[in-house]
């Protein structure tokens, strides 16, 4: 099995984004899978992919947890271009649906 800190893995998922935002004018989001329990240690491995991306400075990285019913941590993030004309609009969405969800009852 390859080492997730595997280079080529990196490139491989940095250039999926890339070619994402080439070809759309969007948020991405990406909520880390949860099934085996190592959503905390993908999260913290594409942080450290995406802050050596070259192109970083481009792009607005939010990070954020969610928690389930369980109490159980769960991570999502937006990756956003900073000049996408509805940069604001698409943040605050994206924040107050993080909010909402961990507000639950």
């Amino acid at each position: 099995m390859k080492s997730p800190r595997d280079s080529k893995i990196r490139l491989t998922i940095l250039s999926i984004v890339k070619e994402f935002f080439e070809k759309n004018q969007a948020g991405l989001l990406y909520i880390c899978e949860t099934g085996d329990g190592m959503q905390k240690m993908r999260n913290r491995l594409f942080k450290y992919w995406f802050s050596i991306y070259e192109e970083s400075d481009d792009y607005y990285f939010l990070p954020m947890t969610i928690f389930d019913e369980e109490n159980n941590e769960n991570y999502a993030a937006l990756i956003i271009r900073y000049d996408n004309p509805q940069f604001r609009e698409i943040v605050r969405e994206f924040t107050t649906t993080i909010n909402l969800l961990n507000s639950k009852p």
